[in-house]
């Protein structure tokens, strides 16, 4: 009977302590803050940032635009709407050396610029 209870109380603790360990939150961690390389569906490379934590984060450009992944997993830039809210737009992200001018203009017109 006293092996029984010693068996039965070691199980018992033993499941306690693993969900206890299941169900604990995390602490808080910084995202990544060194430079990521996305390969874009095209072939075309990124390199972007991910900034933020567990509970809130965020992409974005080497130079500070948000970018987010749209359903066919290309890394999209986002437009700030005039009421504040952020769309995903068509355009396909590009690293700083590889845009068009019509693009940087855009860019500087409608892109979501962040601070790194």
């Amino acid at each position: 009977m006293k092996h029984t209870f010693i068996y039965l109380f070691t199980i018992i603790s033993l499941f306690l302590l693993t969900t206890n360990a299941a169900f604990a939150q995390p602490q808080r961690v910084p995202a990544y803050r060194g430079v990521l390389i996305h390969v874009q569906p095209d072939g075309d490379t990124l390199h972007y940032y991910l900034r933020g934590d567990e509970w809130h984060h965020y992409s974005i450009t080497l130079d500070g635009y948000e970018i987010k992944e749209n359903k066919k997993g290309k890394l999209c830039y986002v437009r700030l709407k005039r009421n504040g809210e952020t769309v995903i737009t068509n355009r396909q992200a590009k690293d700083i050396d590889k845009r068009r001018k019509c693009e940087q203009r855009w860019l500087n017109k409608h892109g979501n610029k962040l601070p790194k």
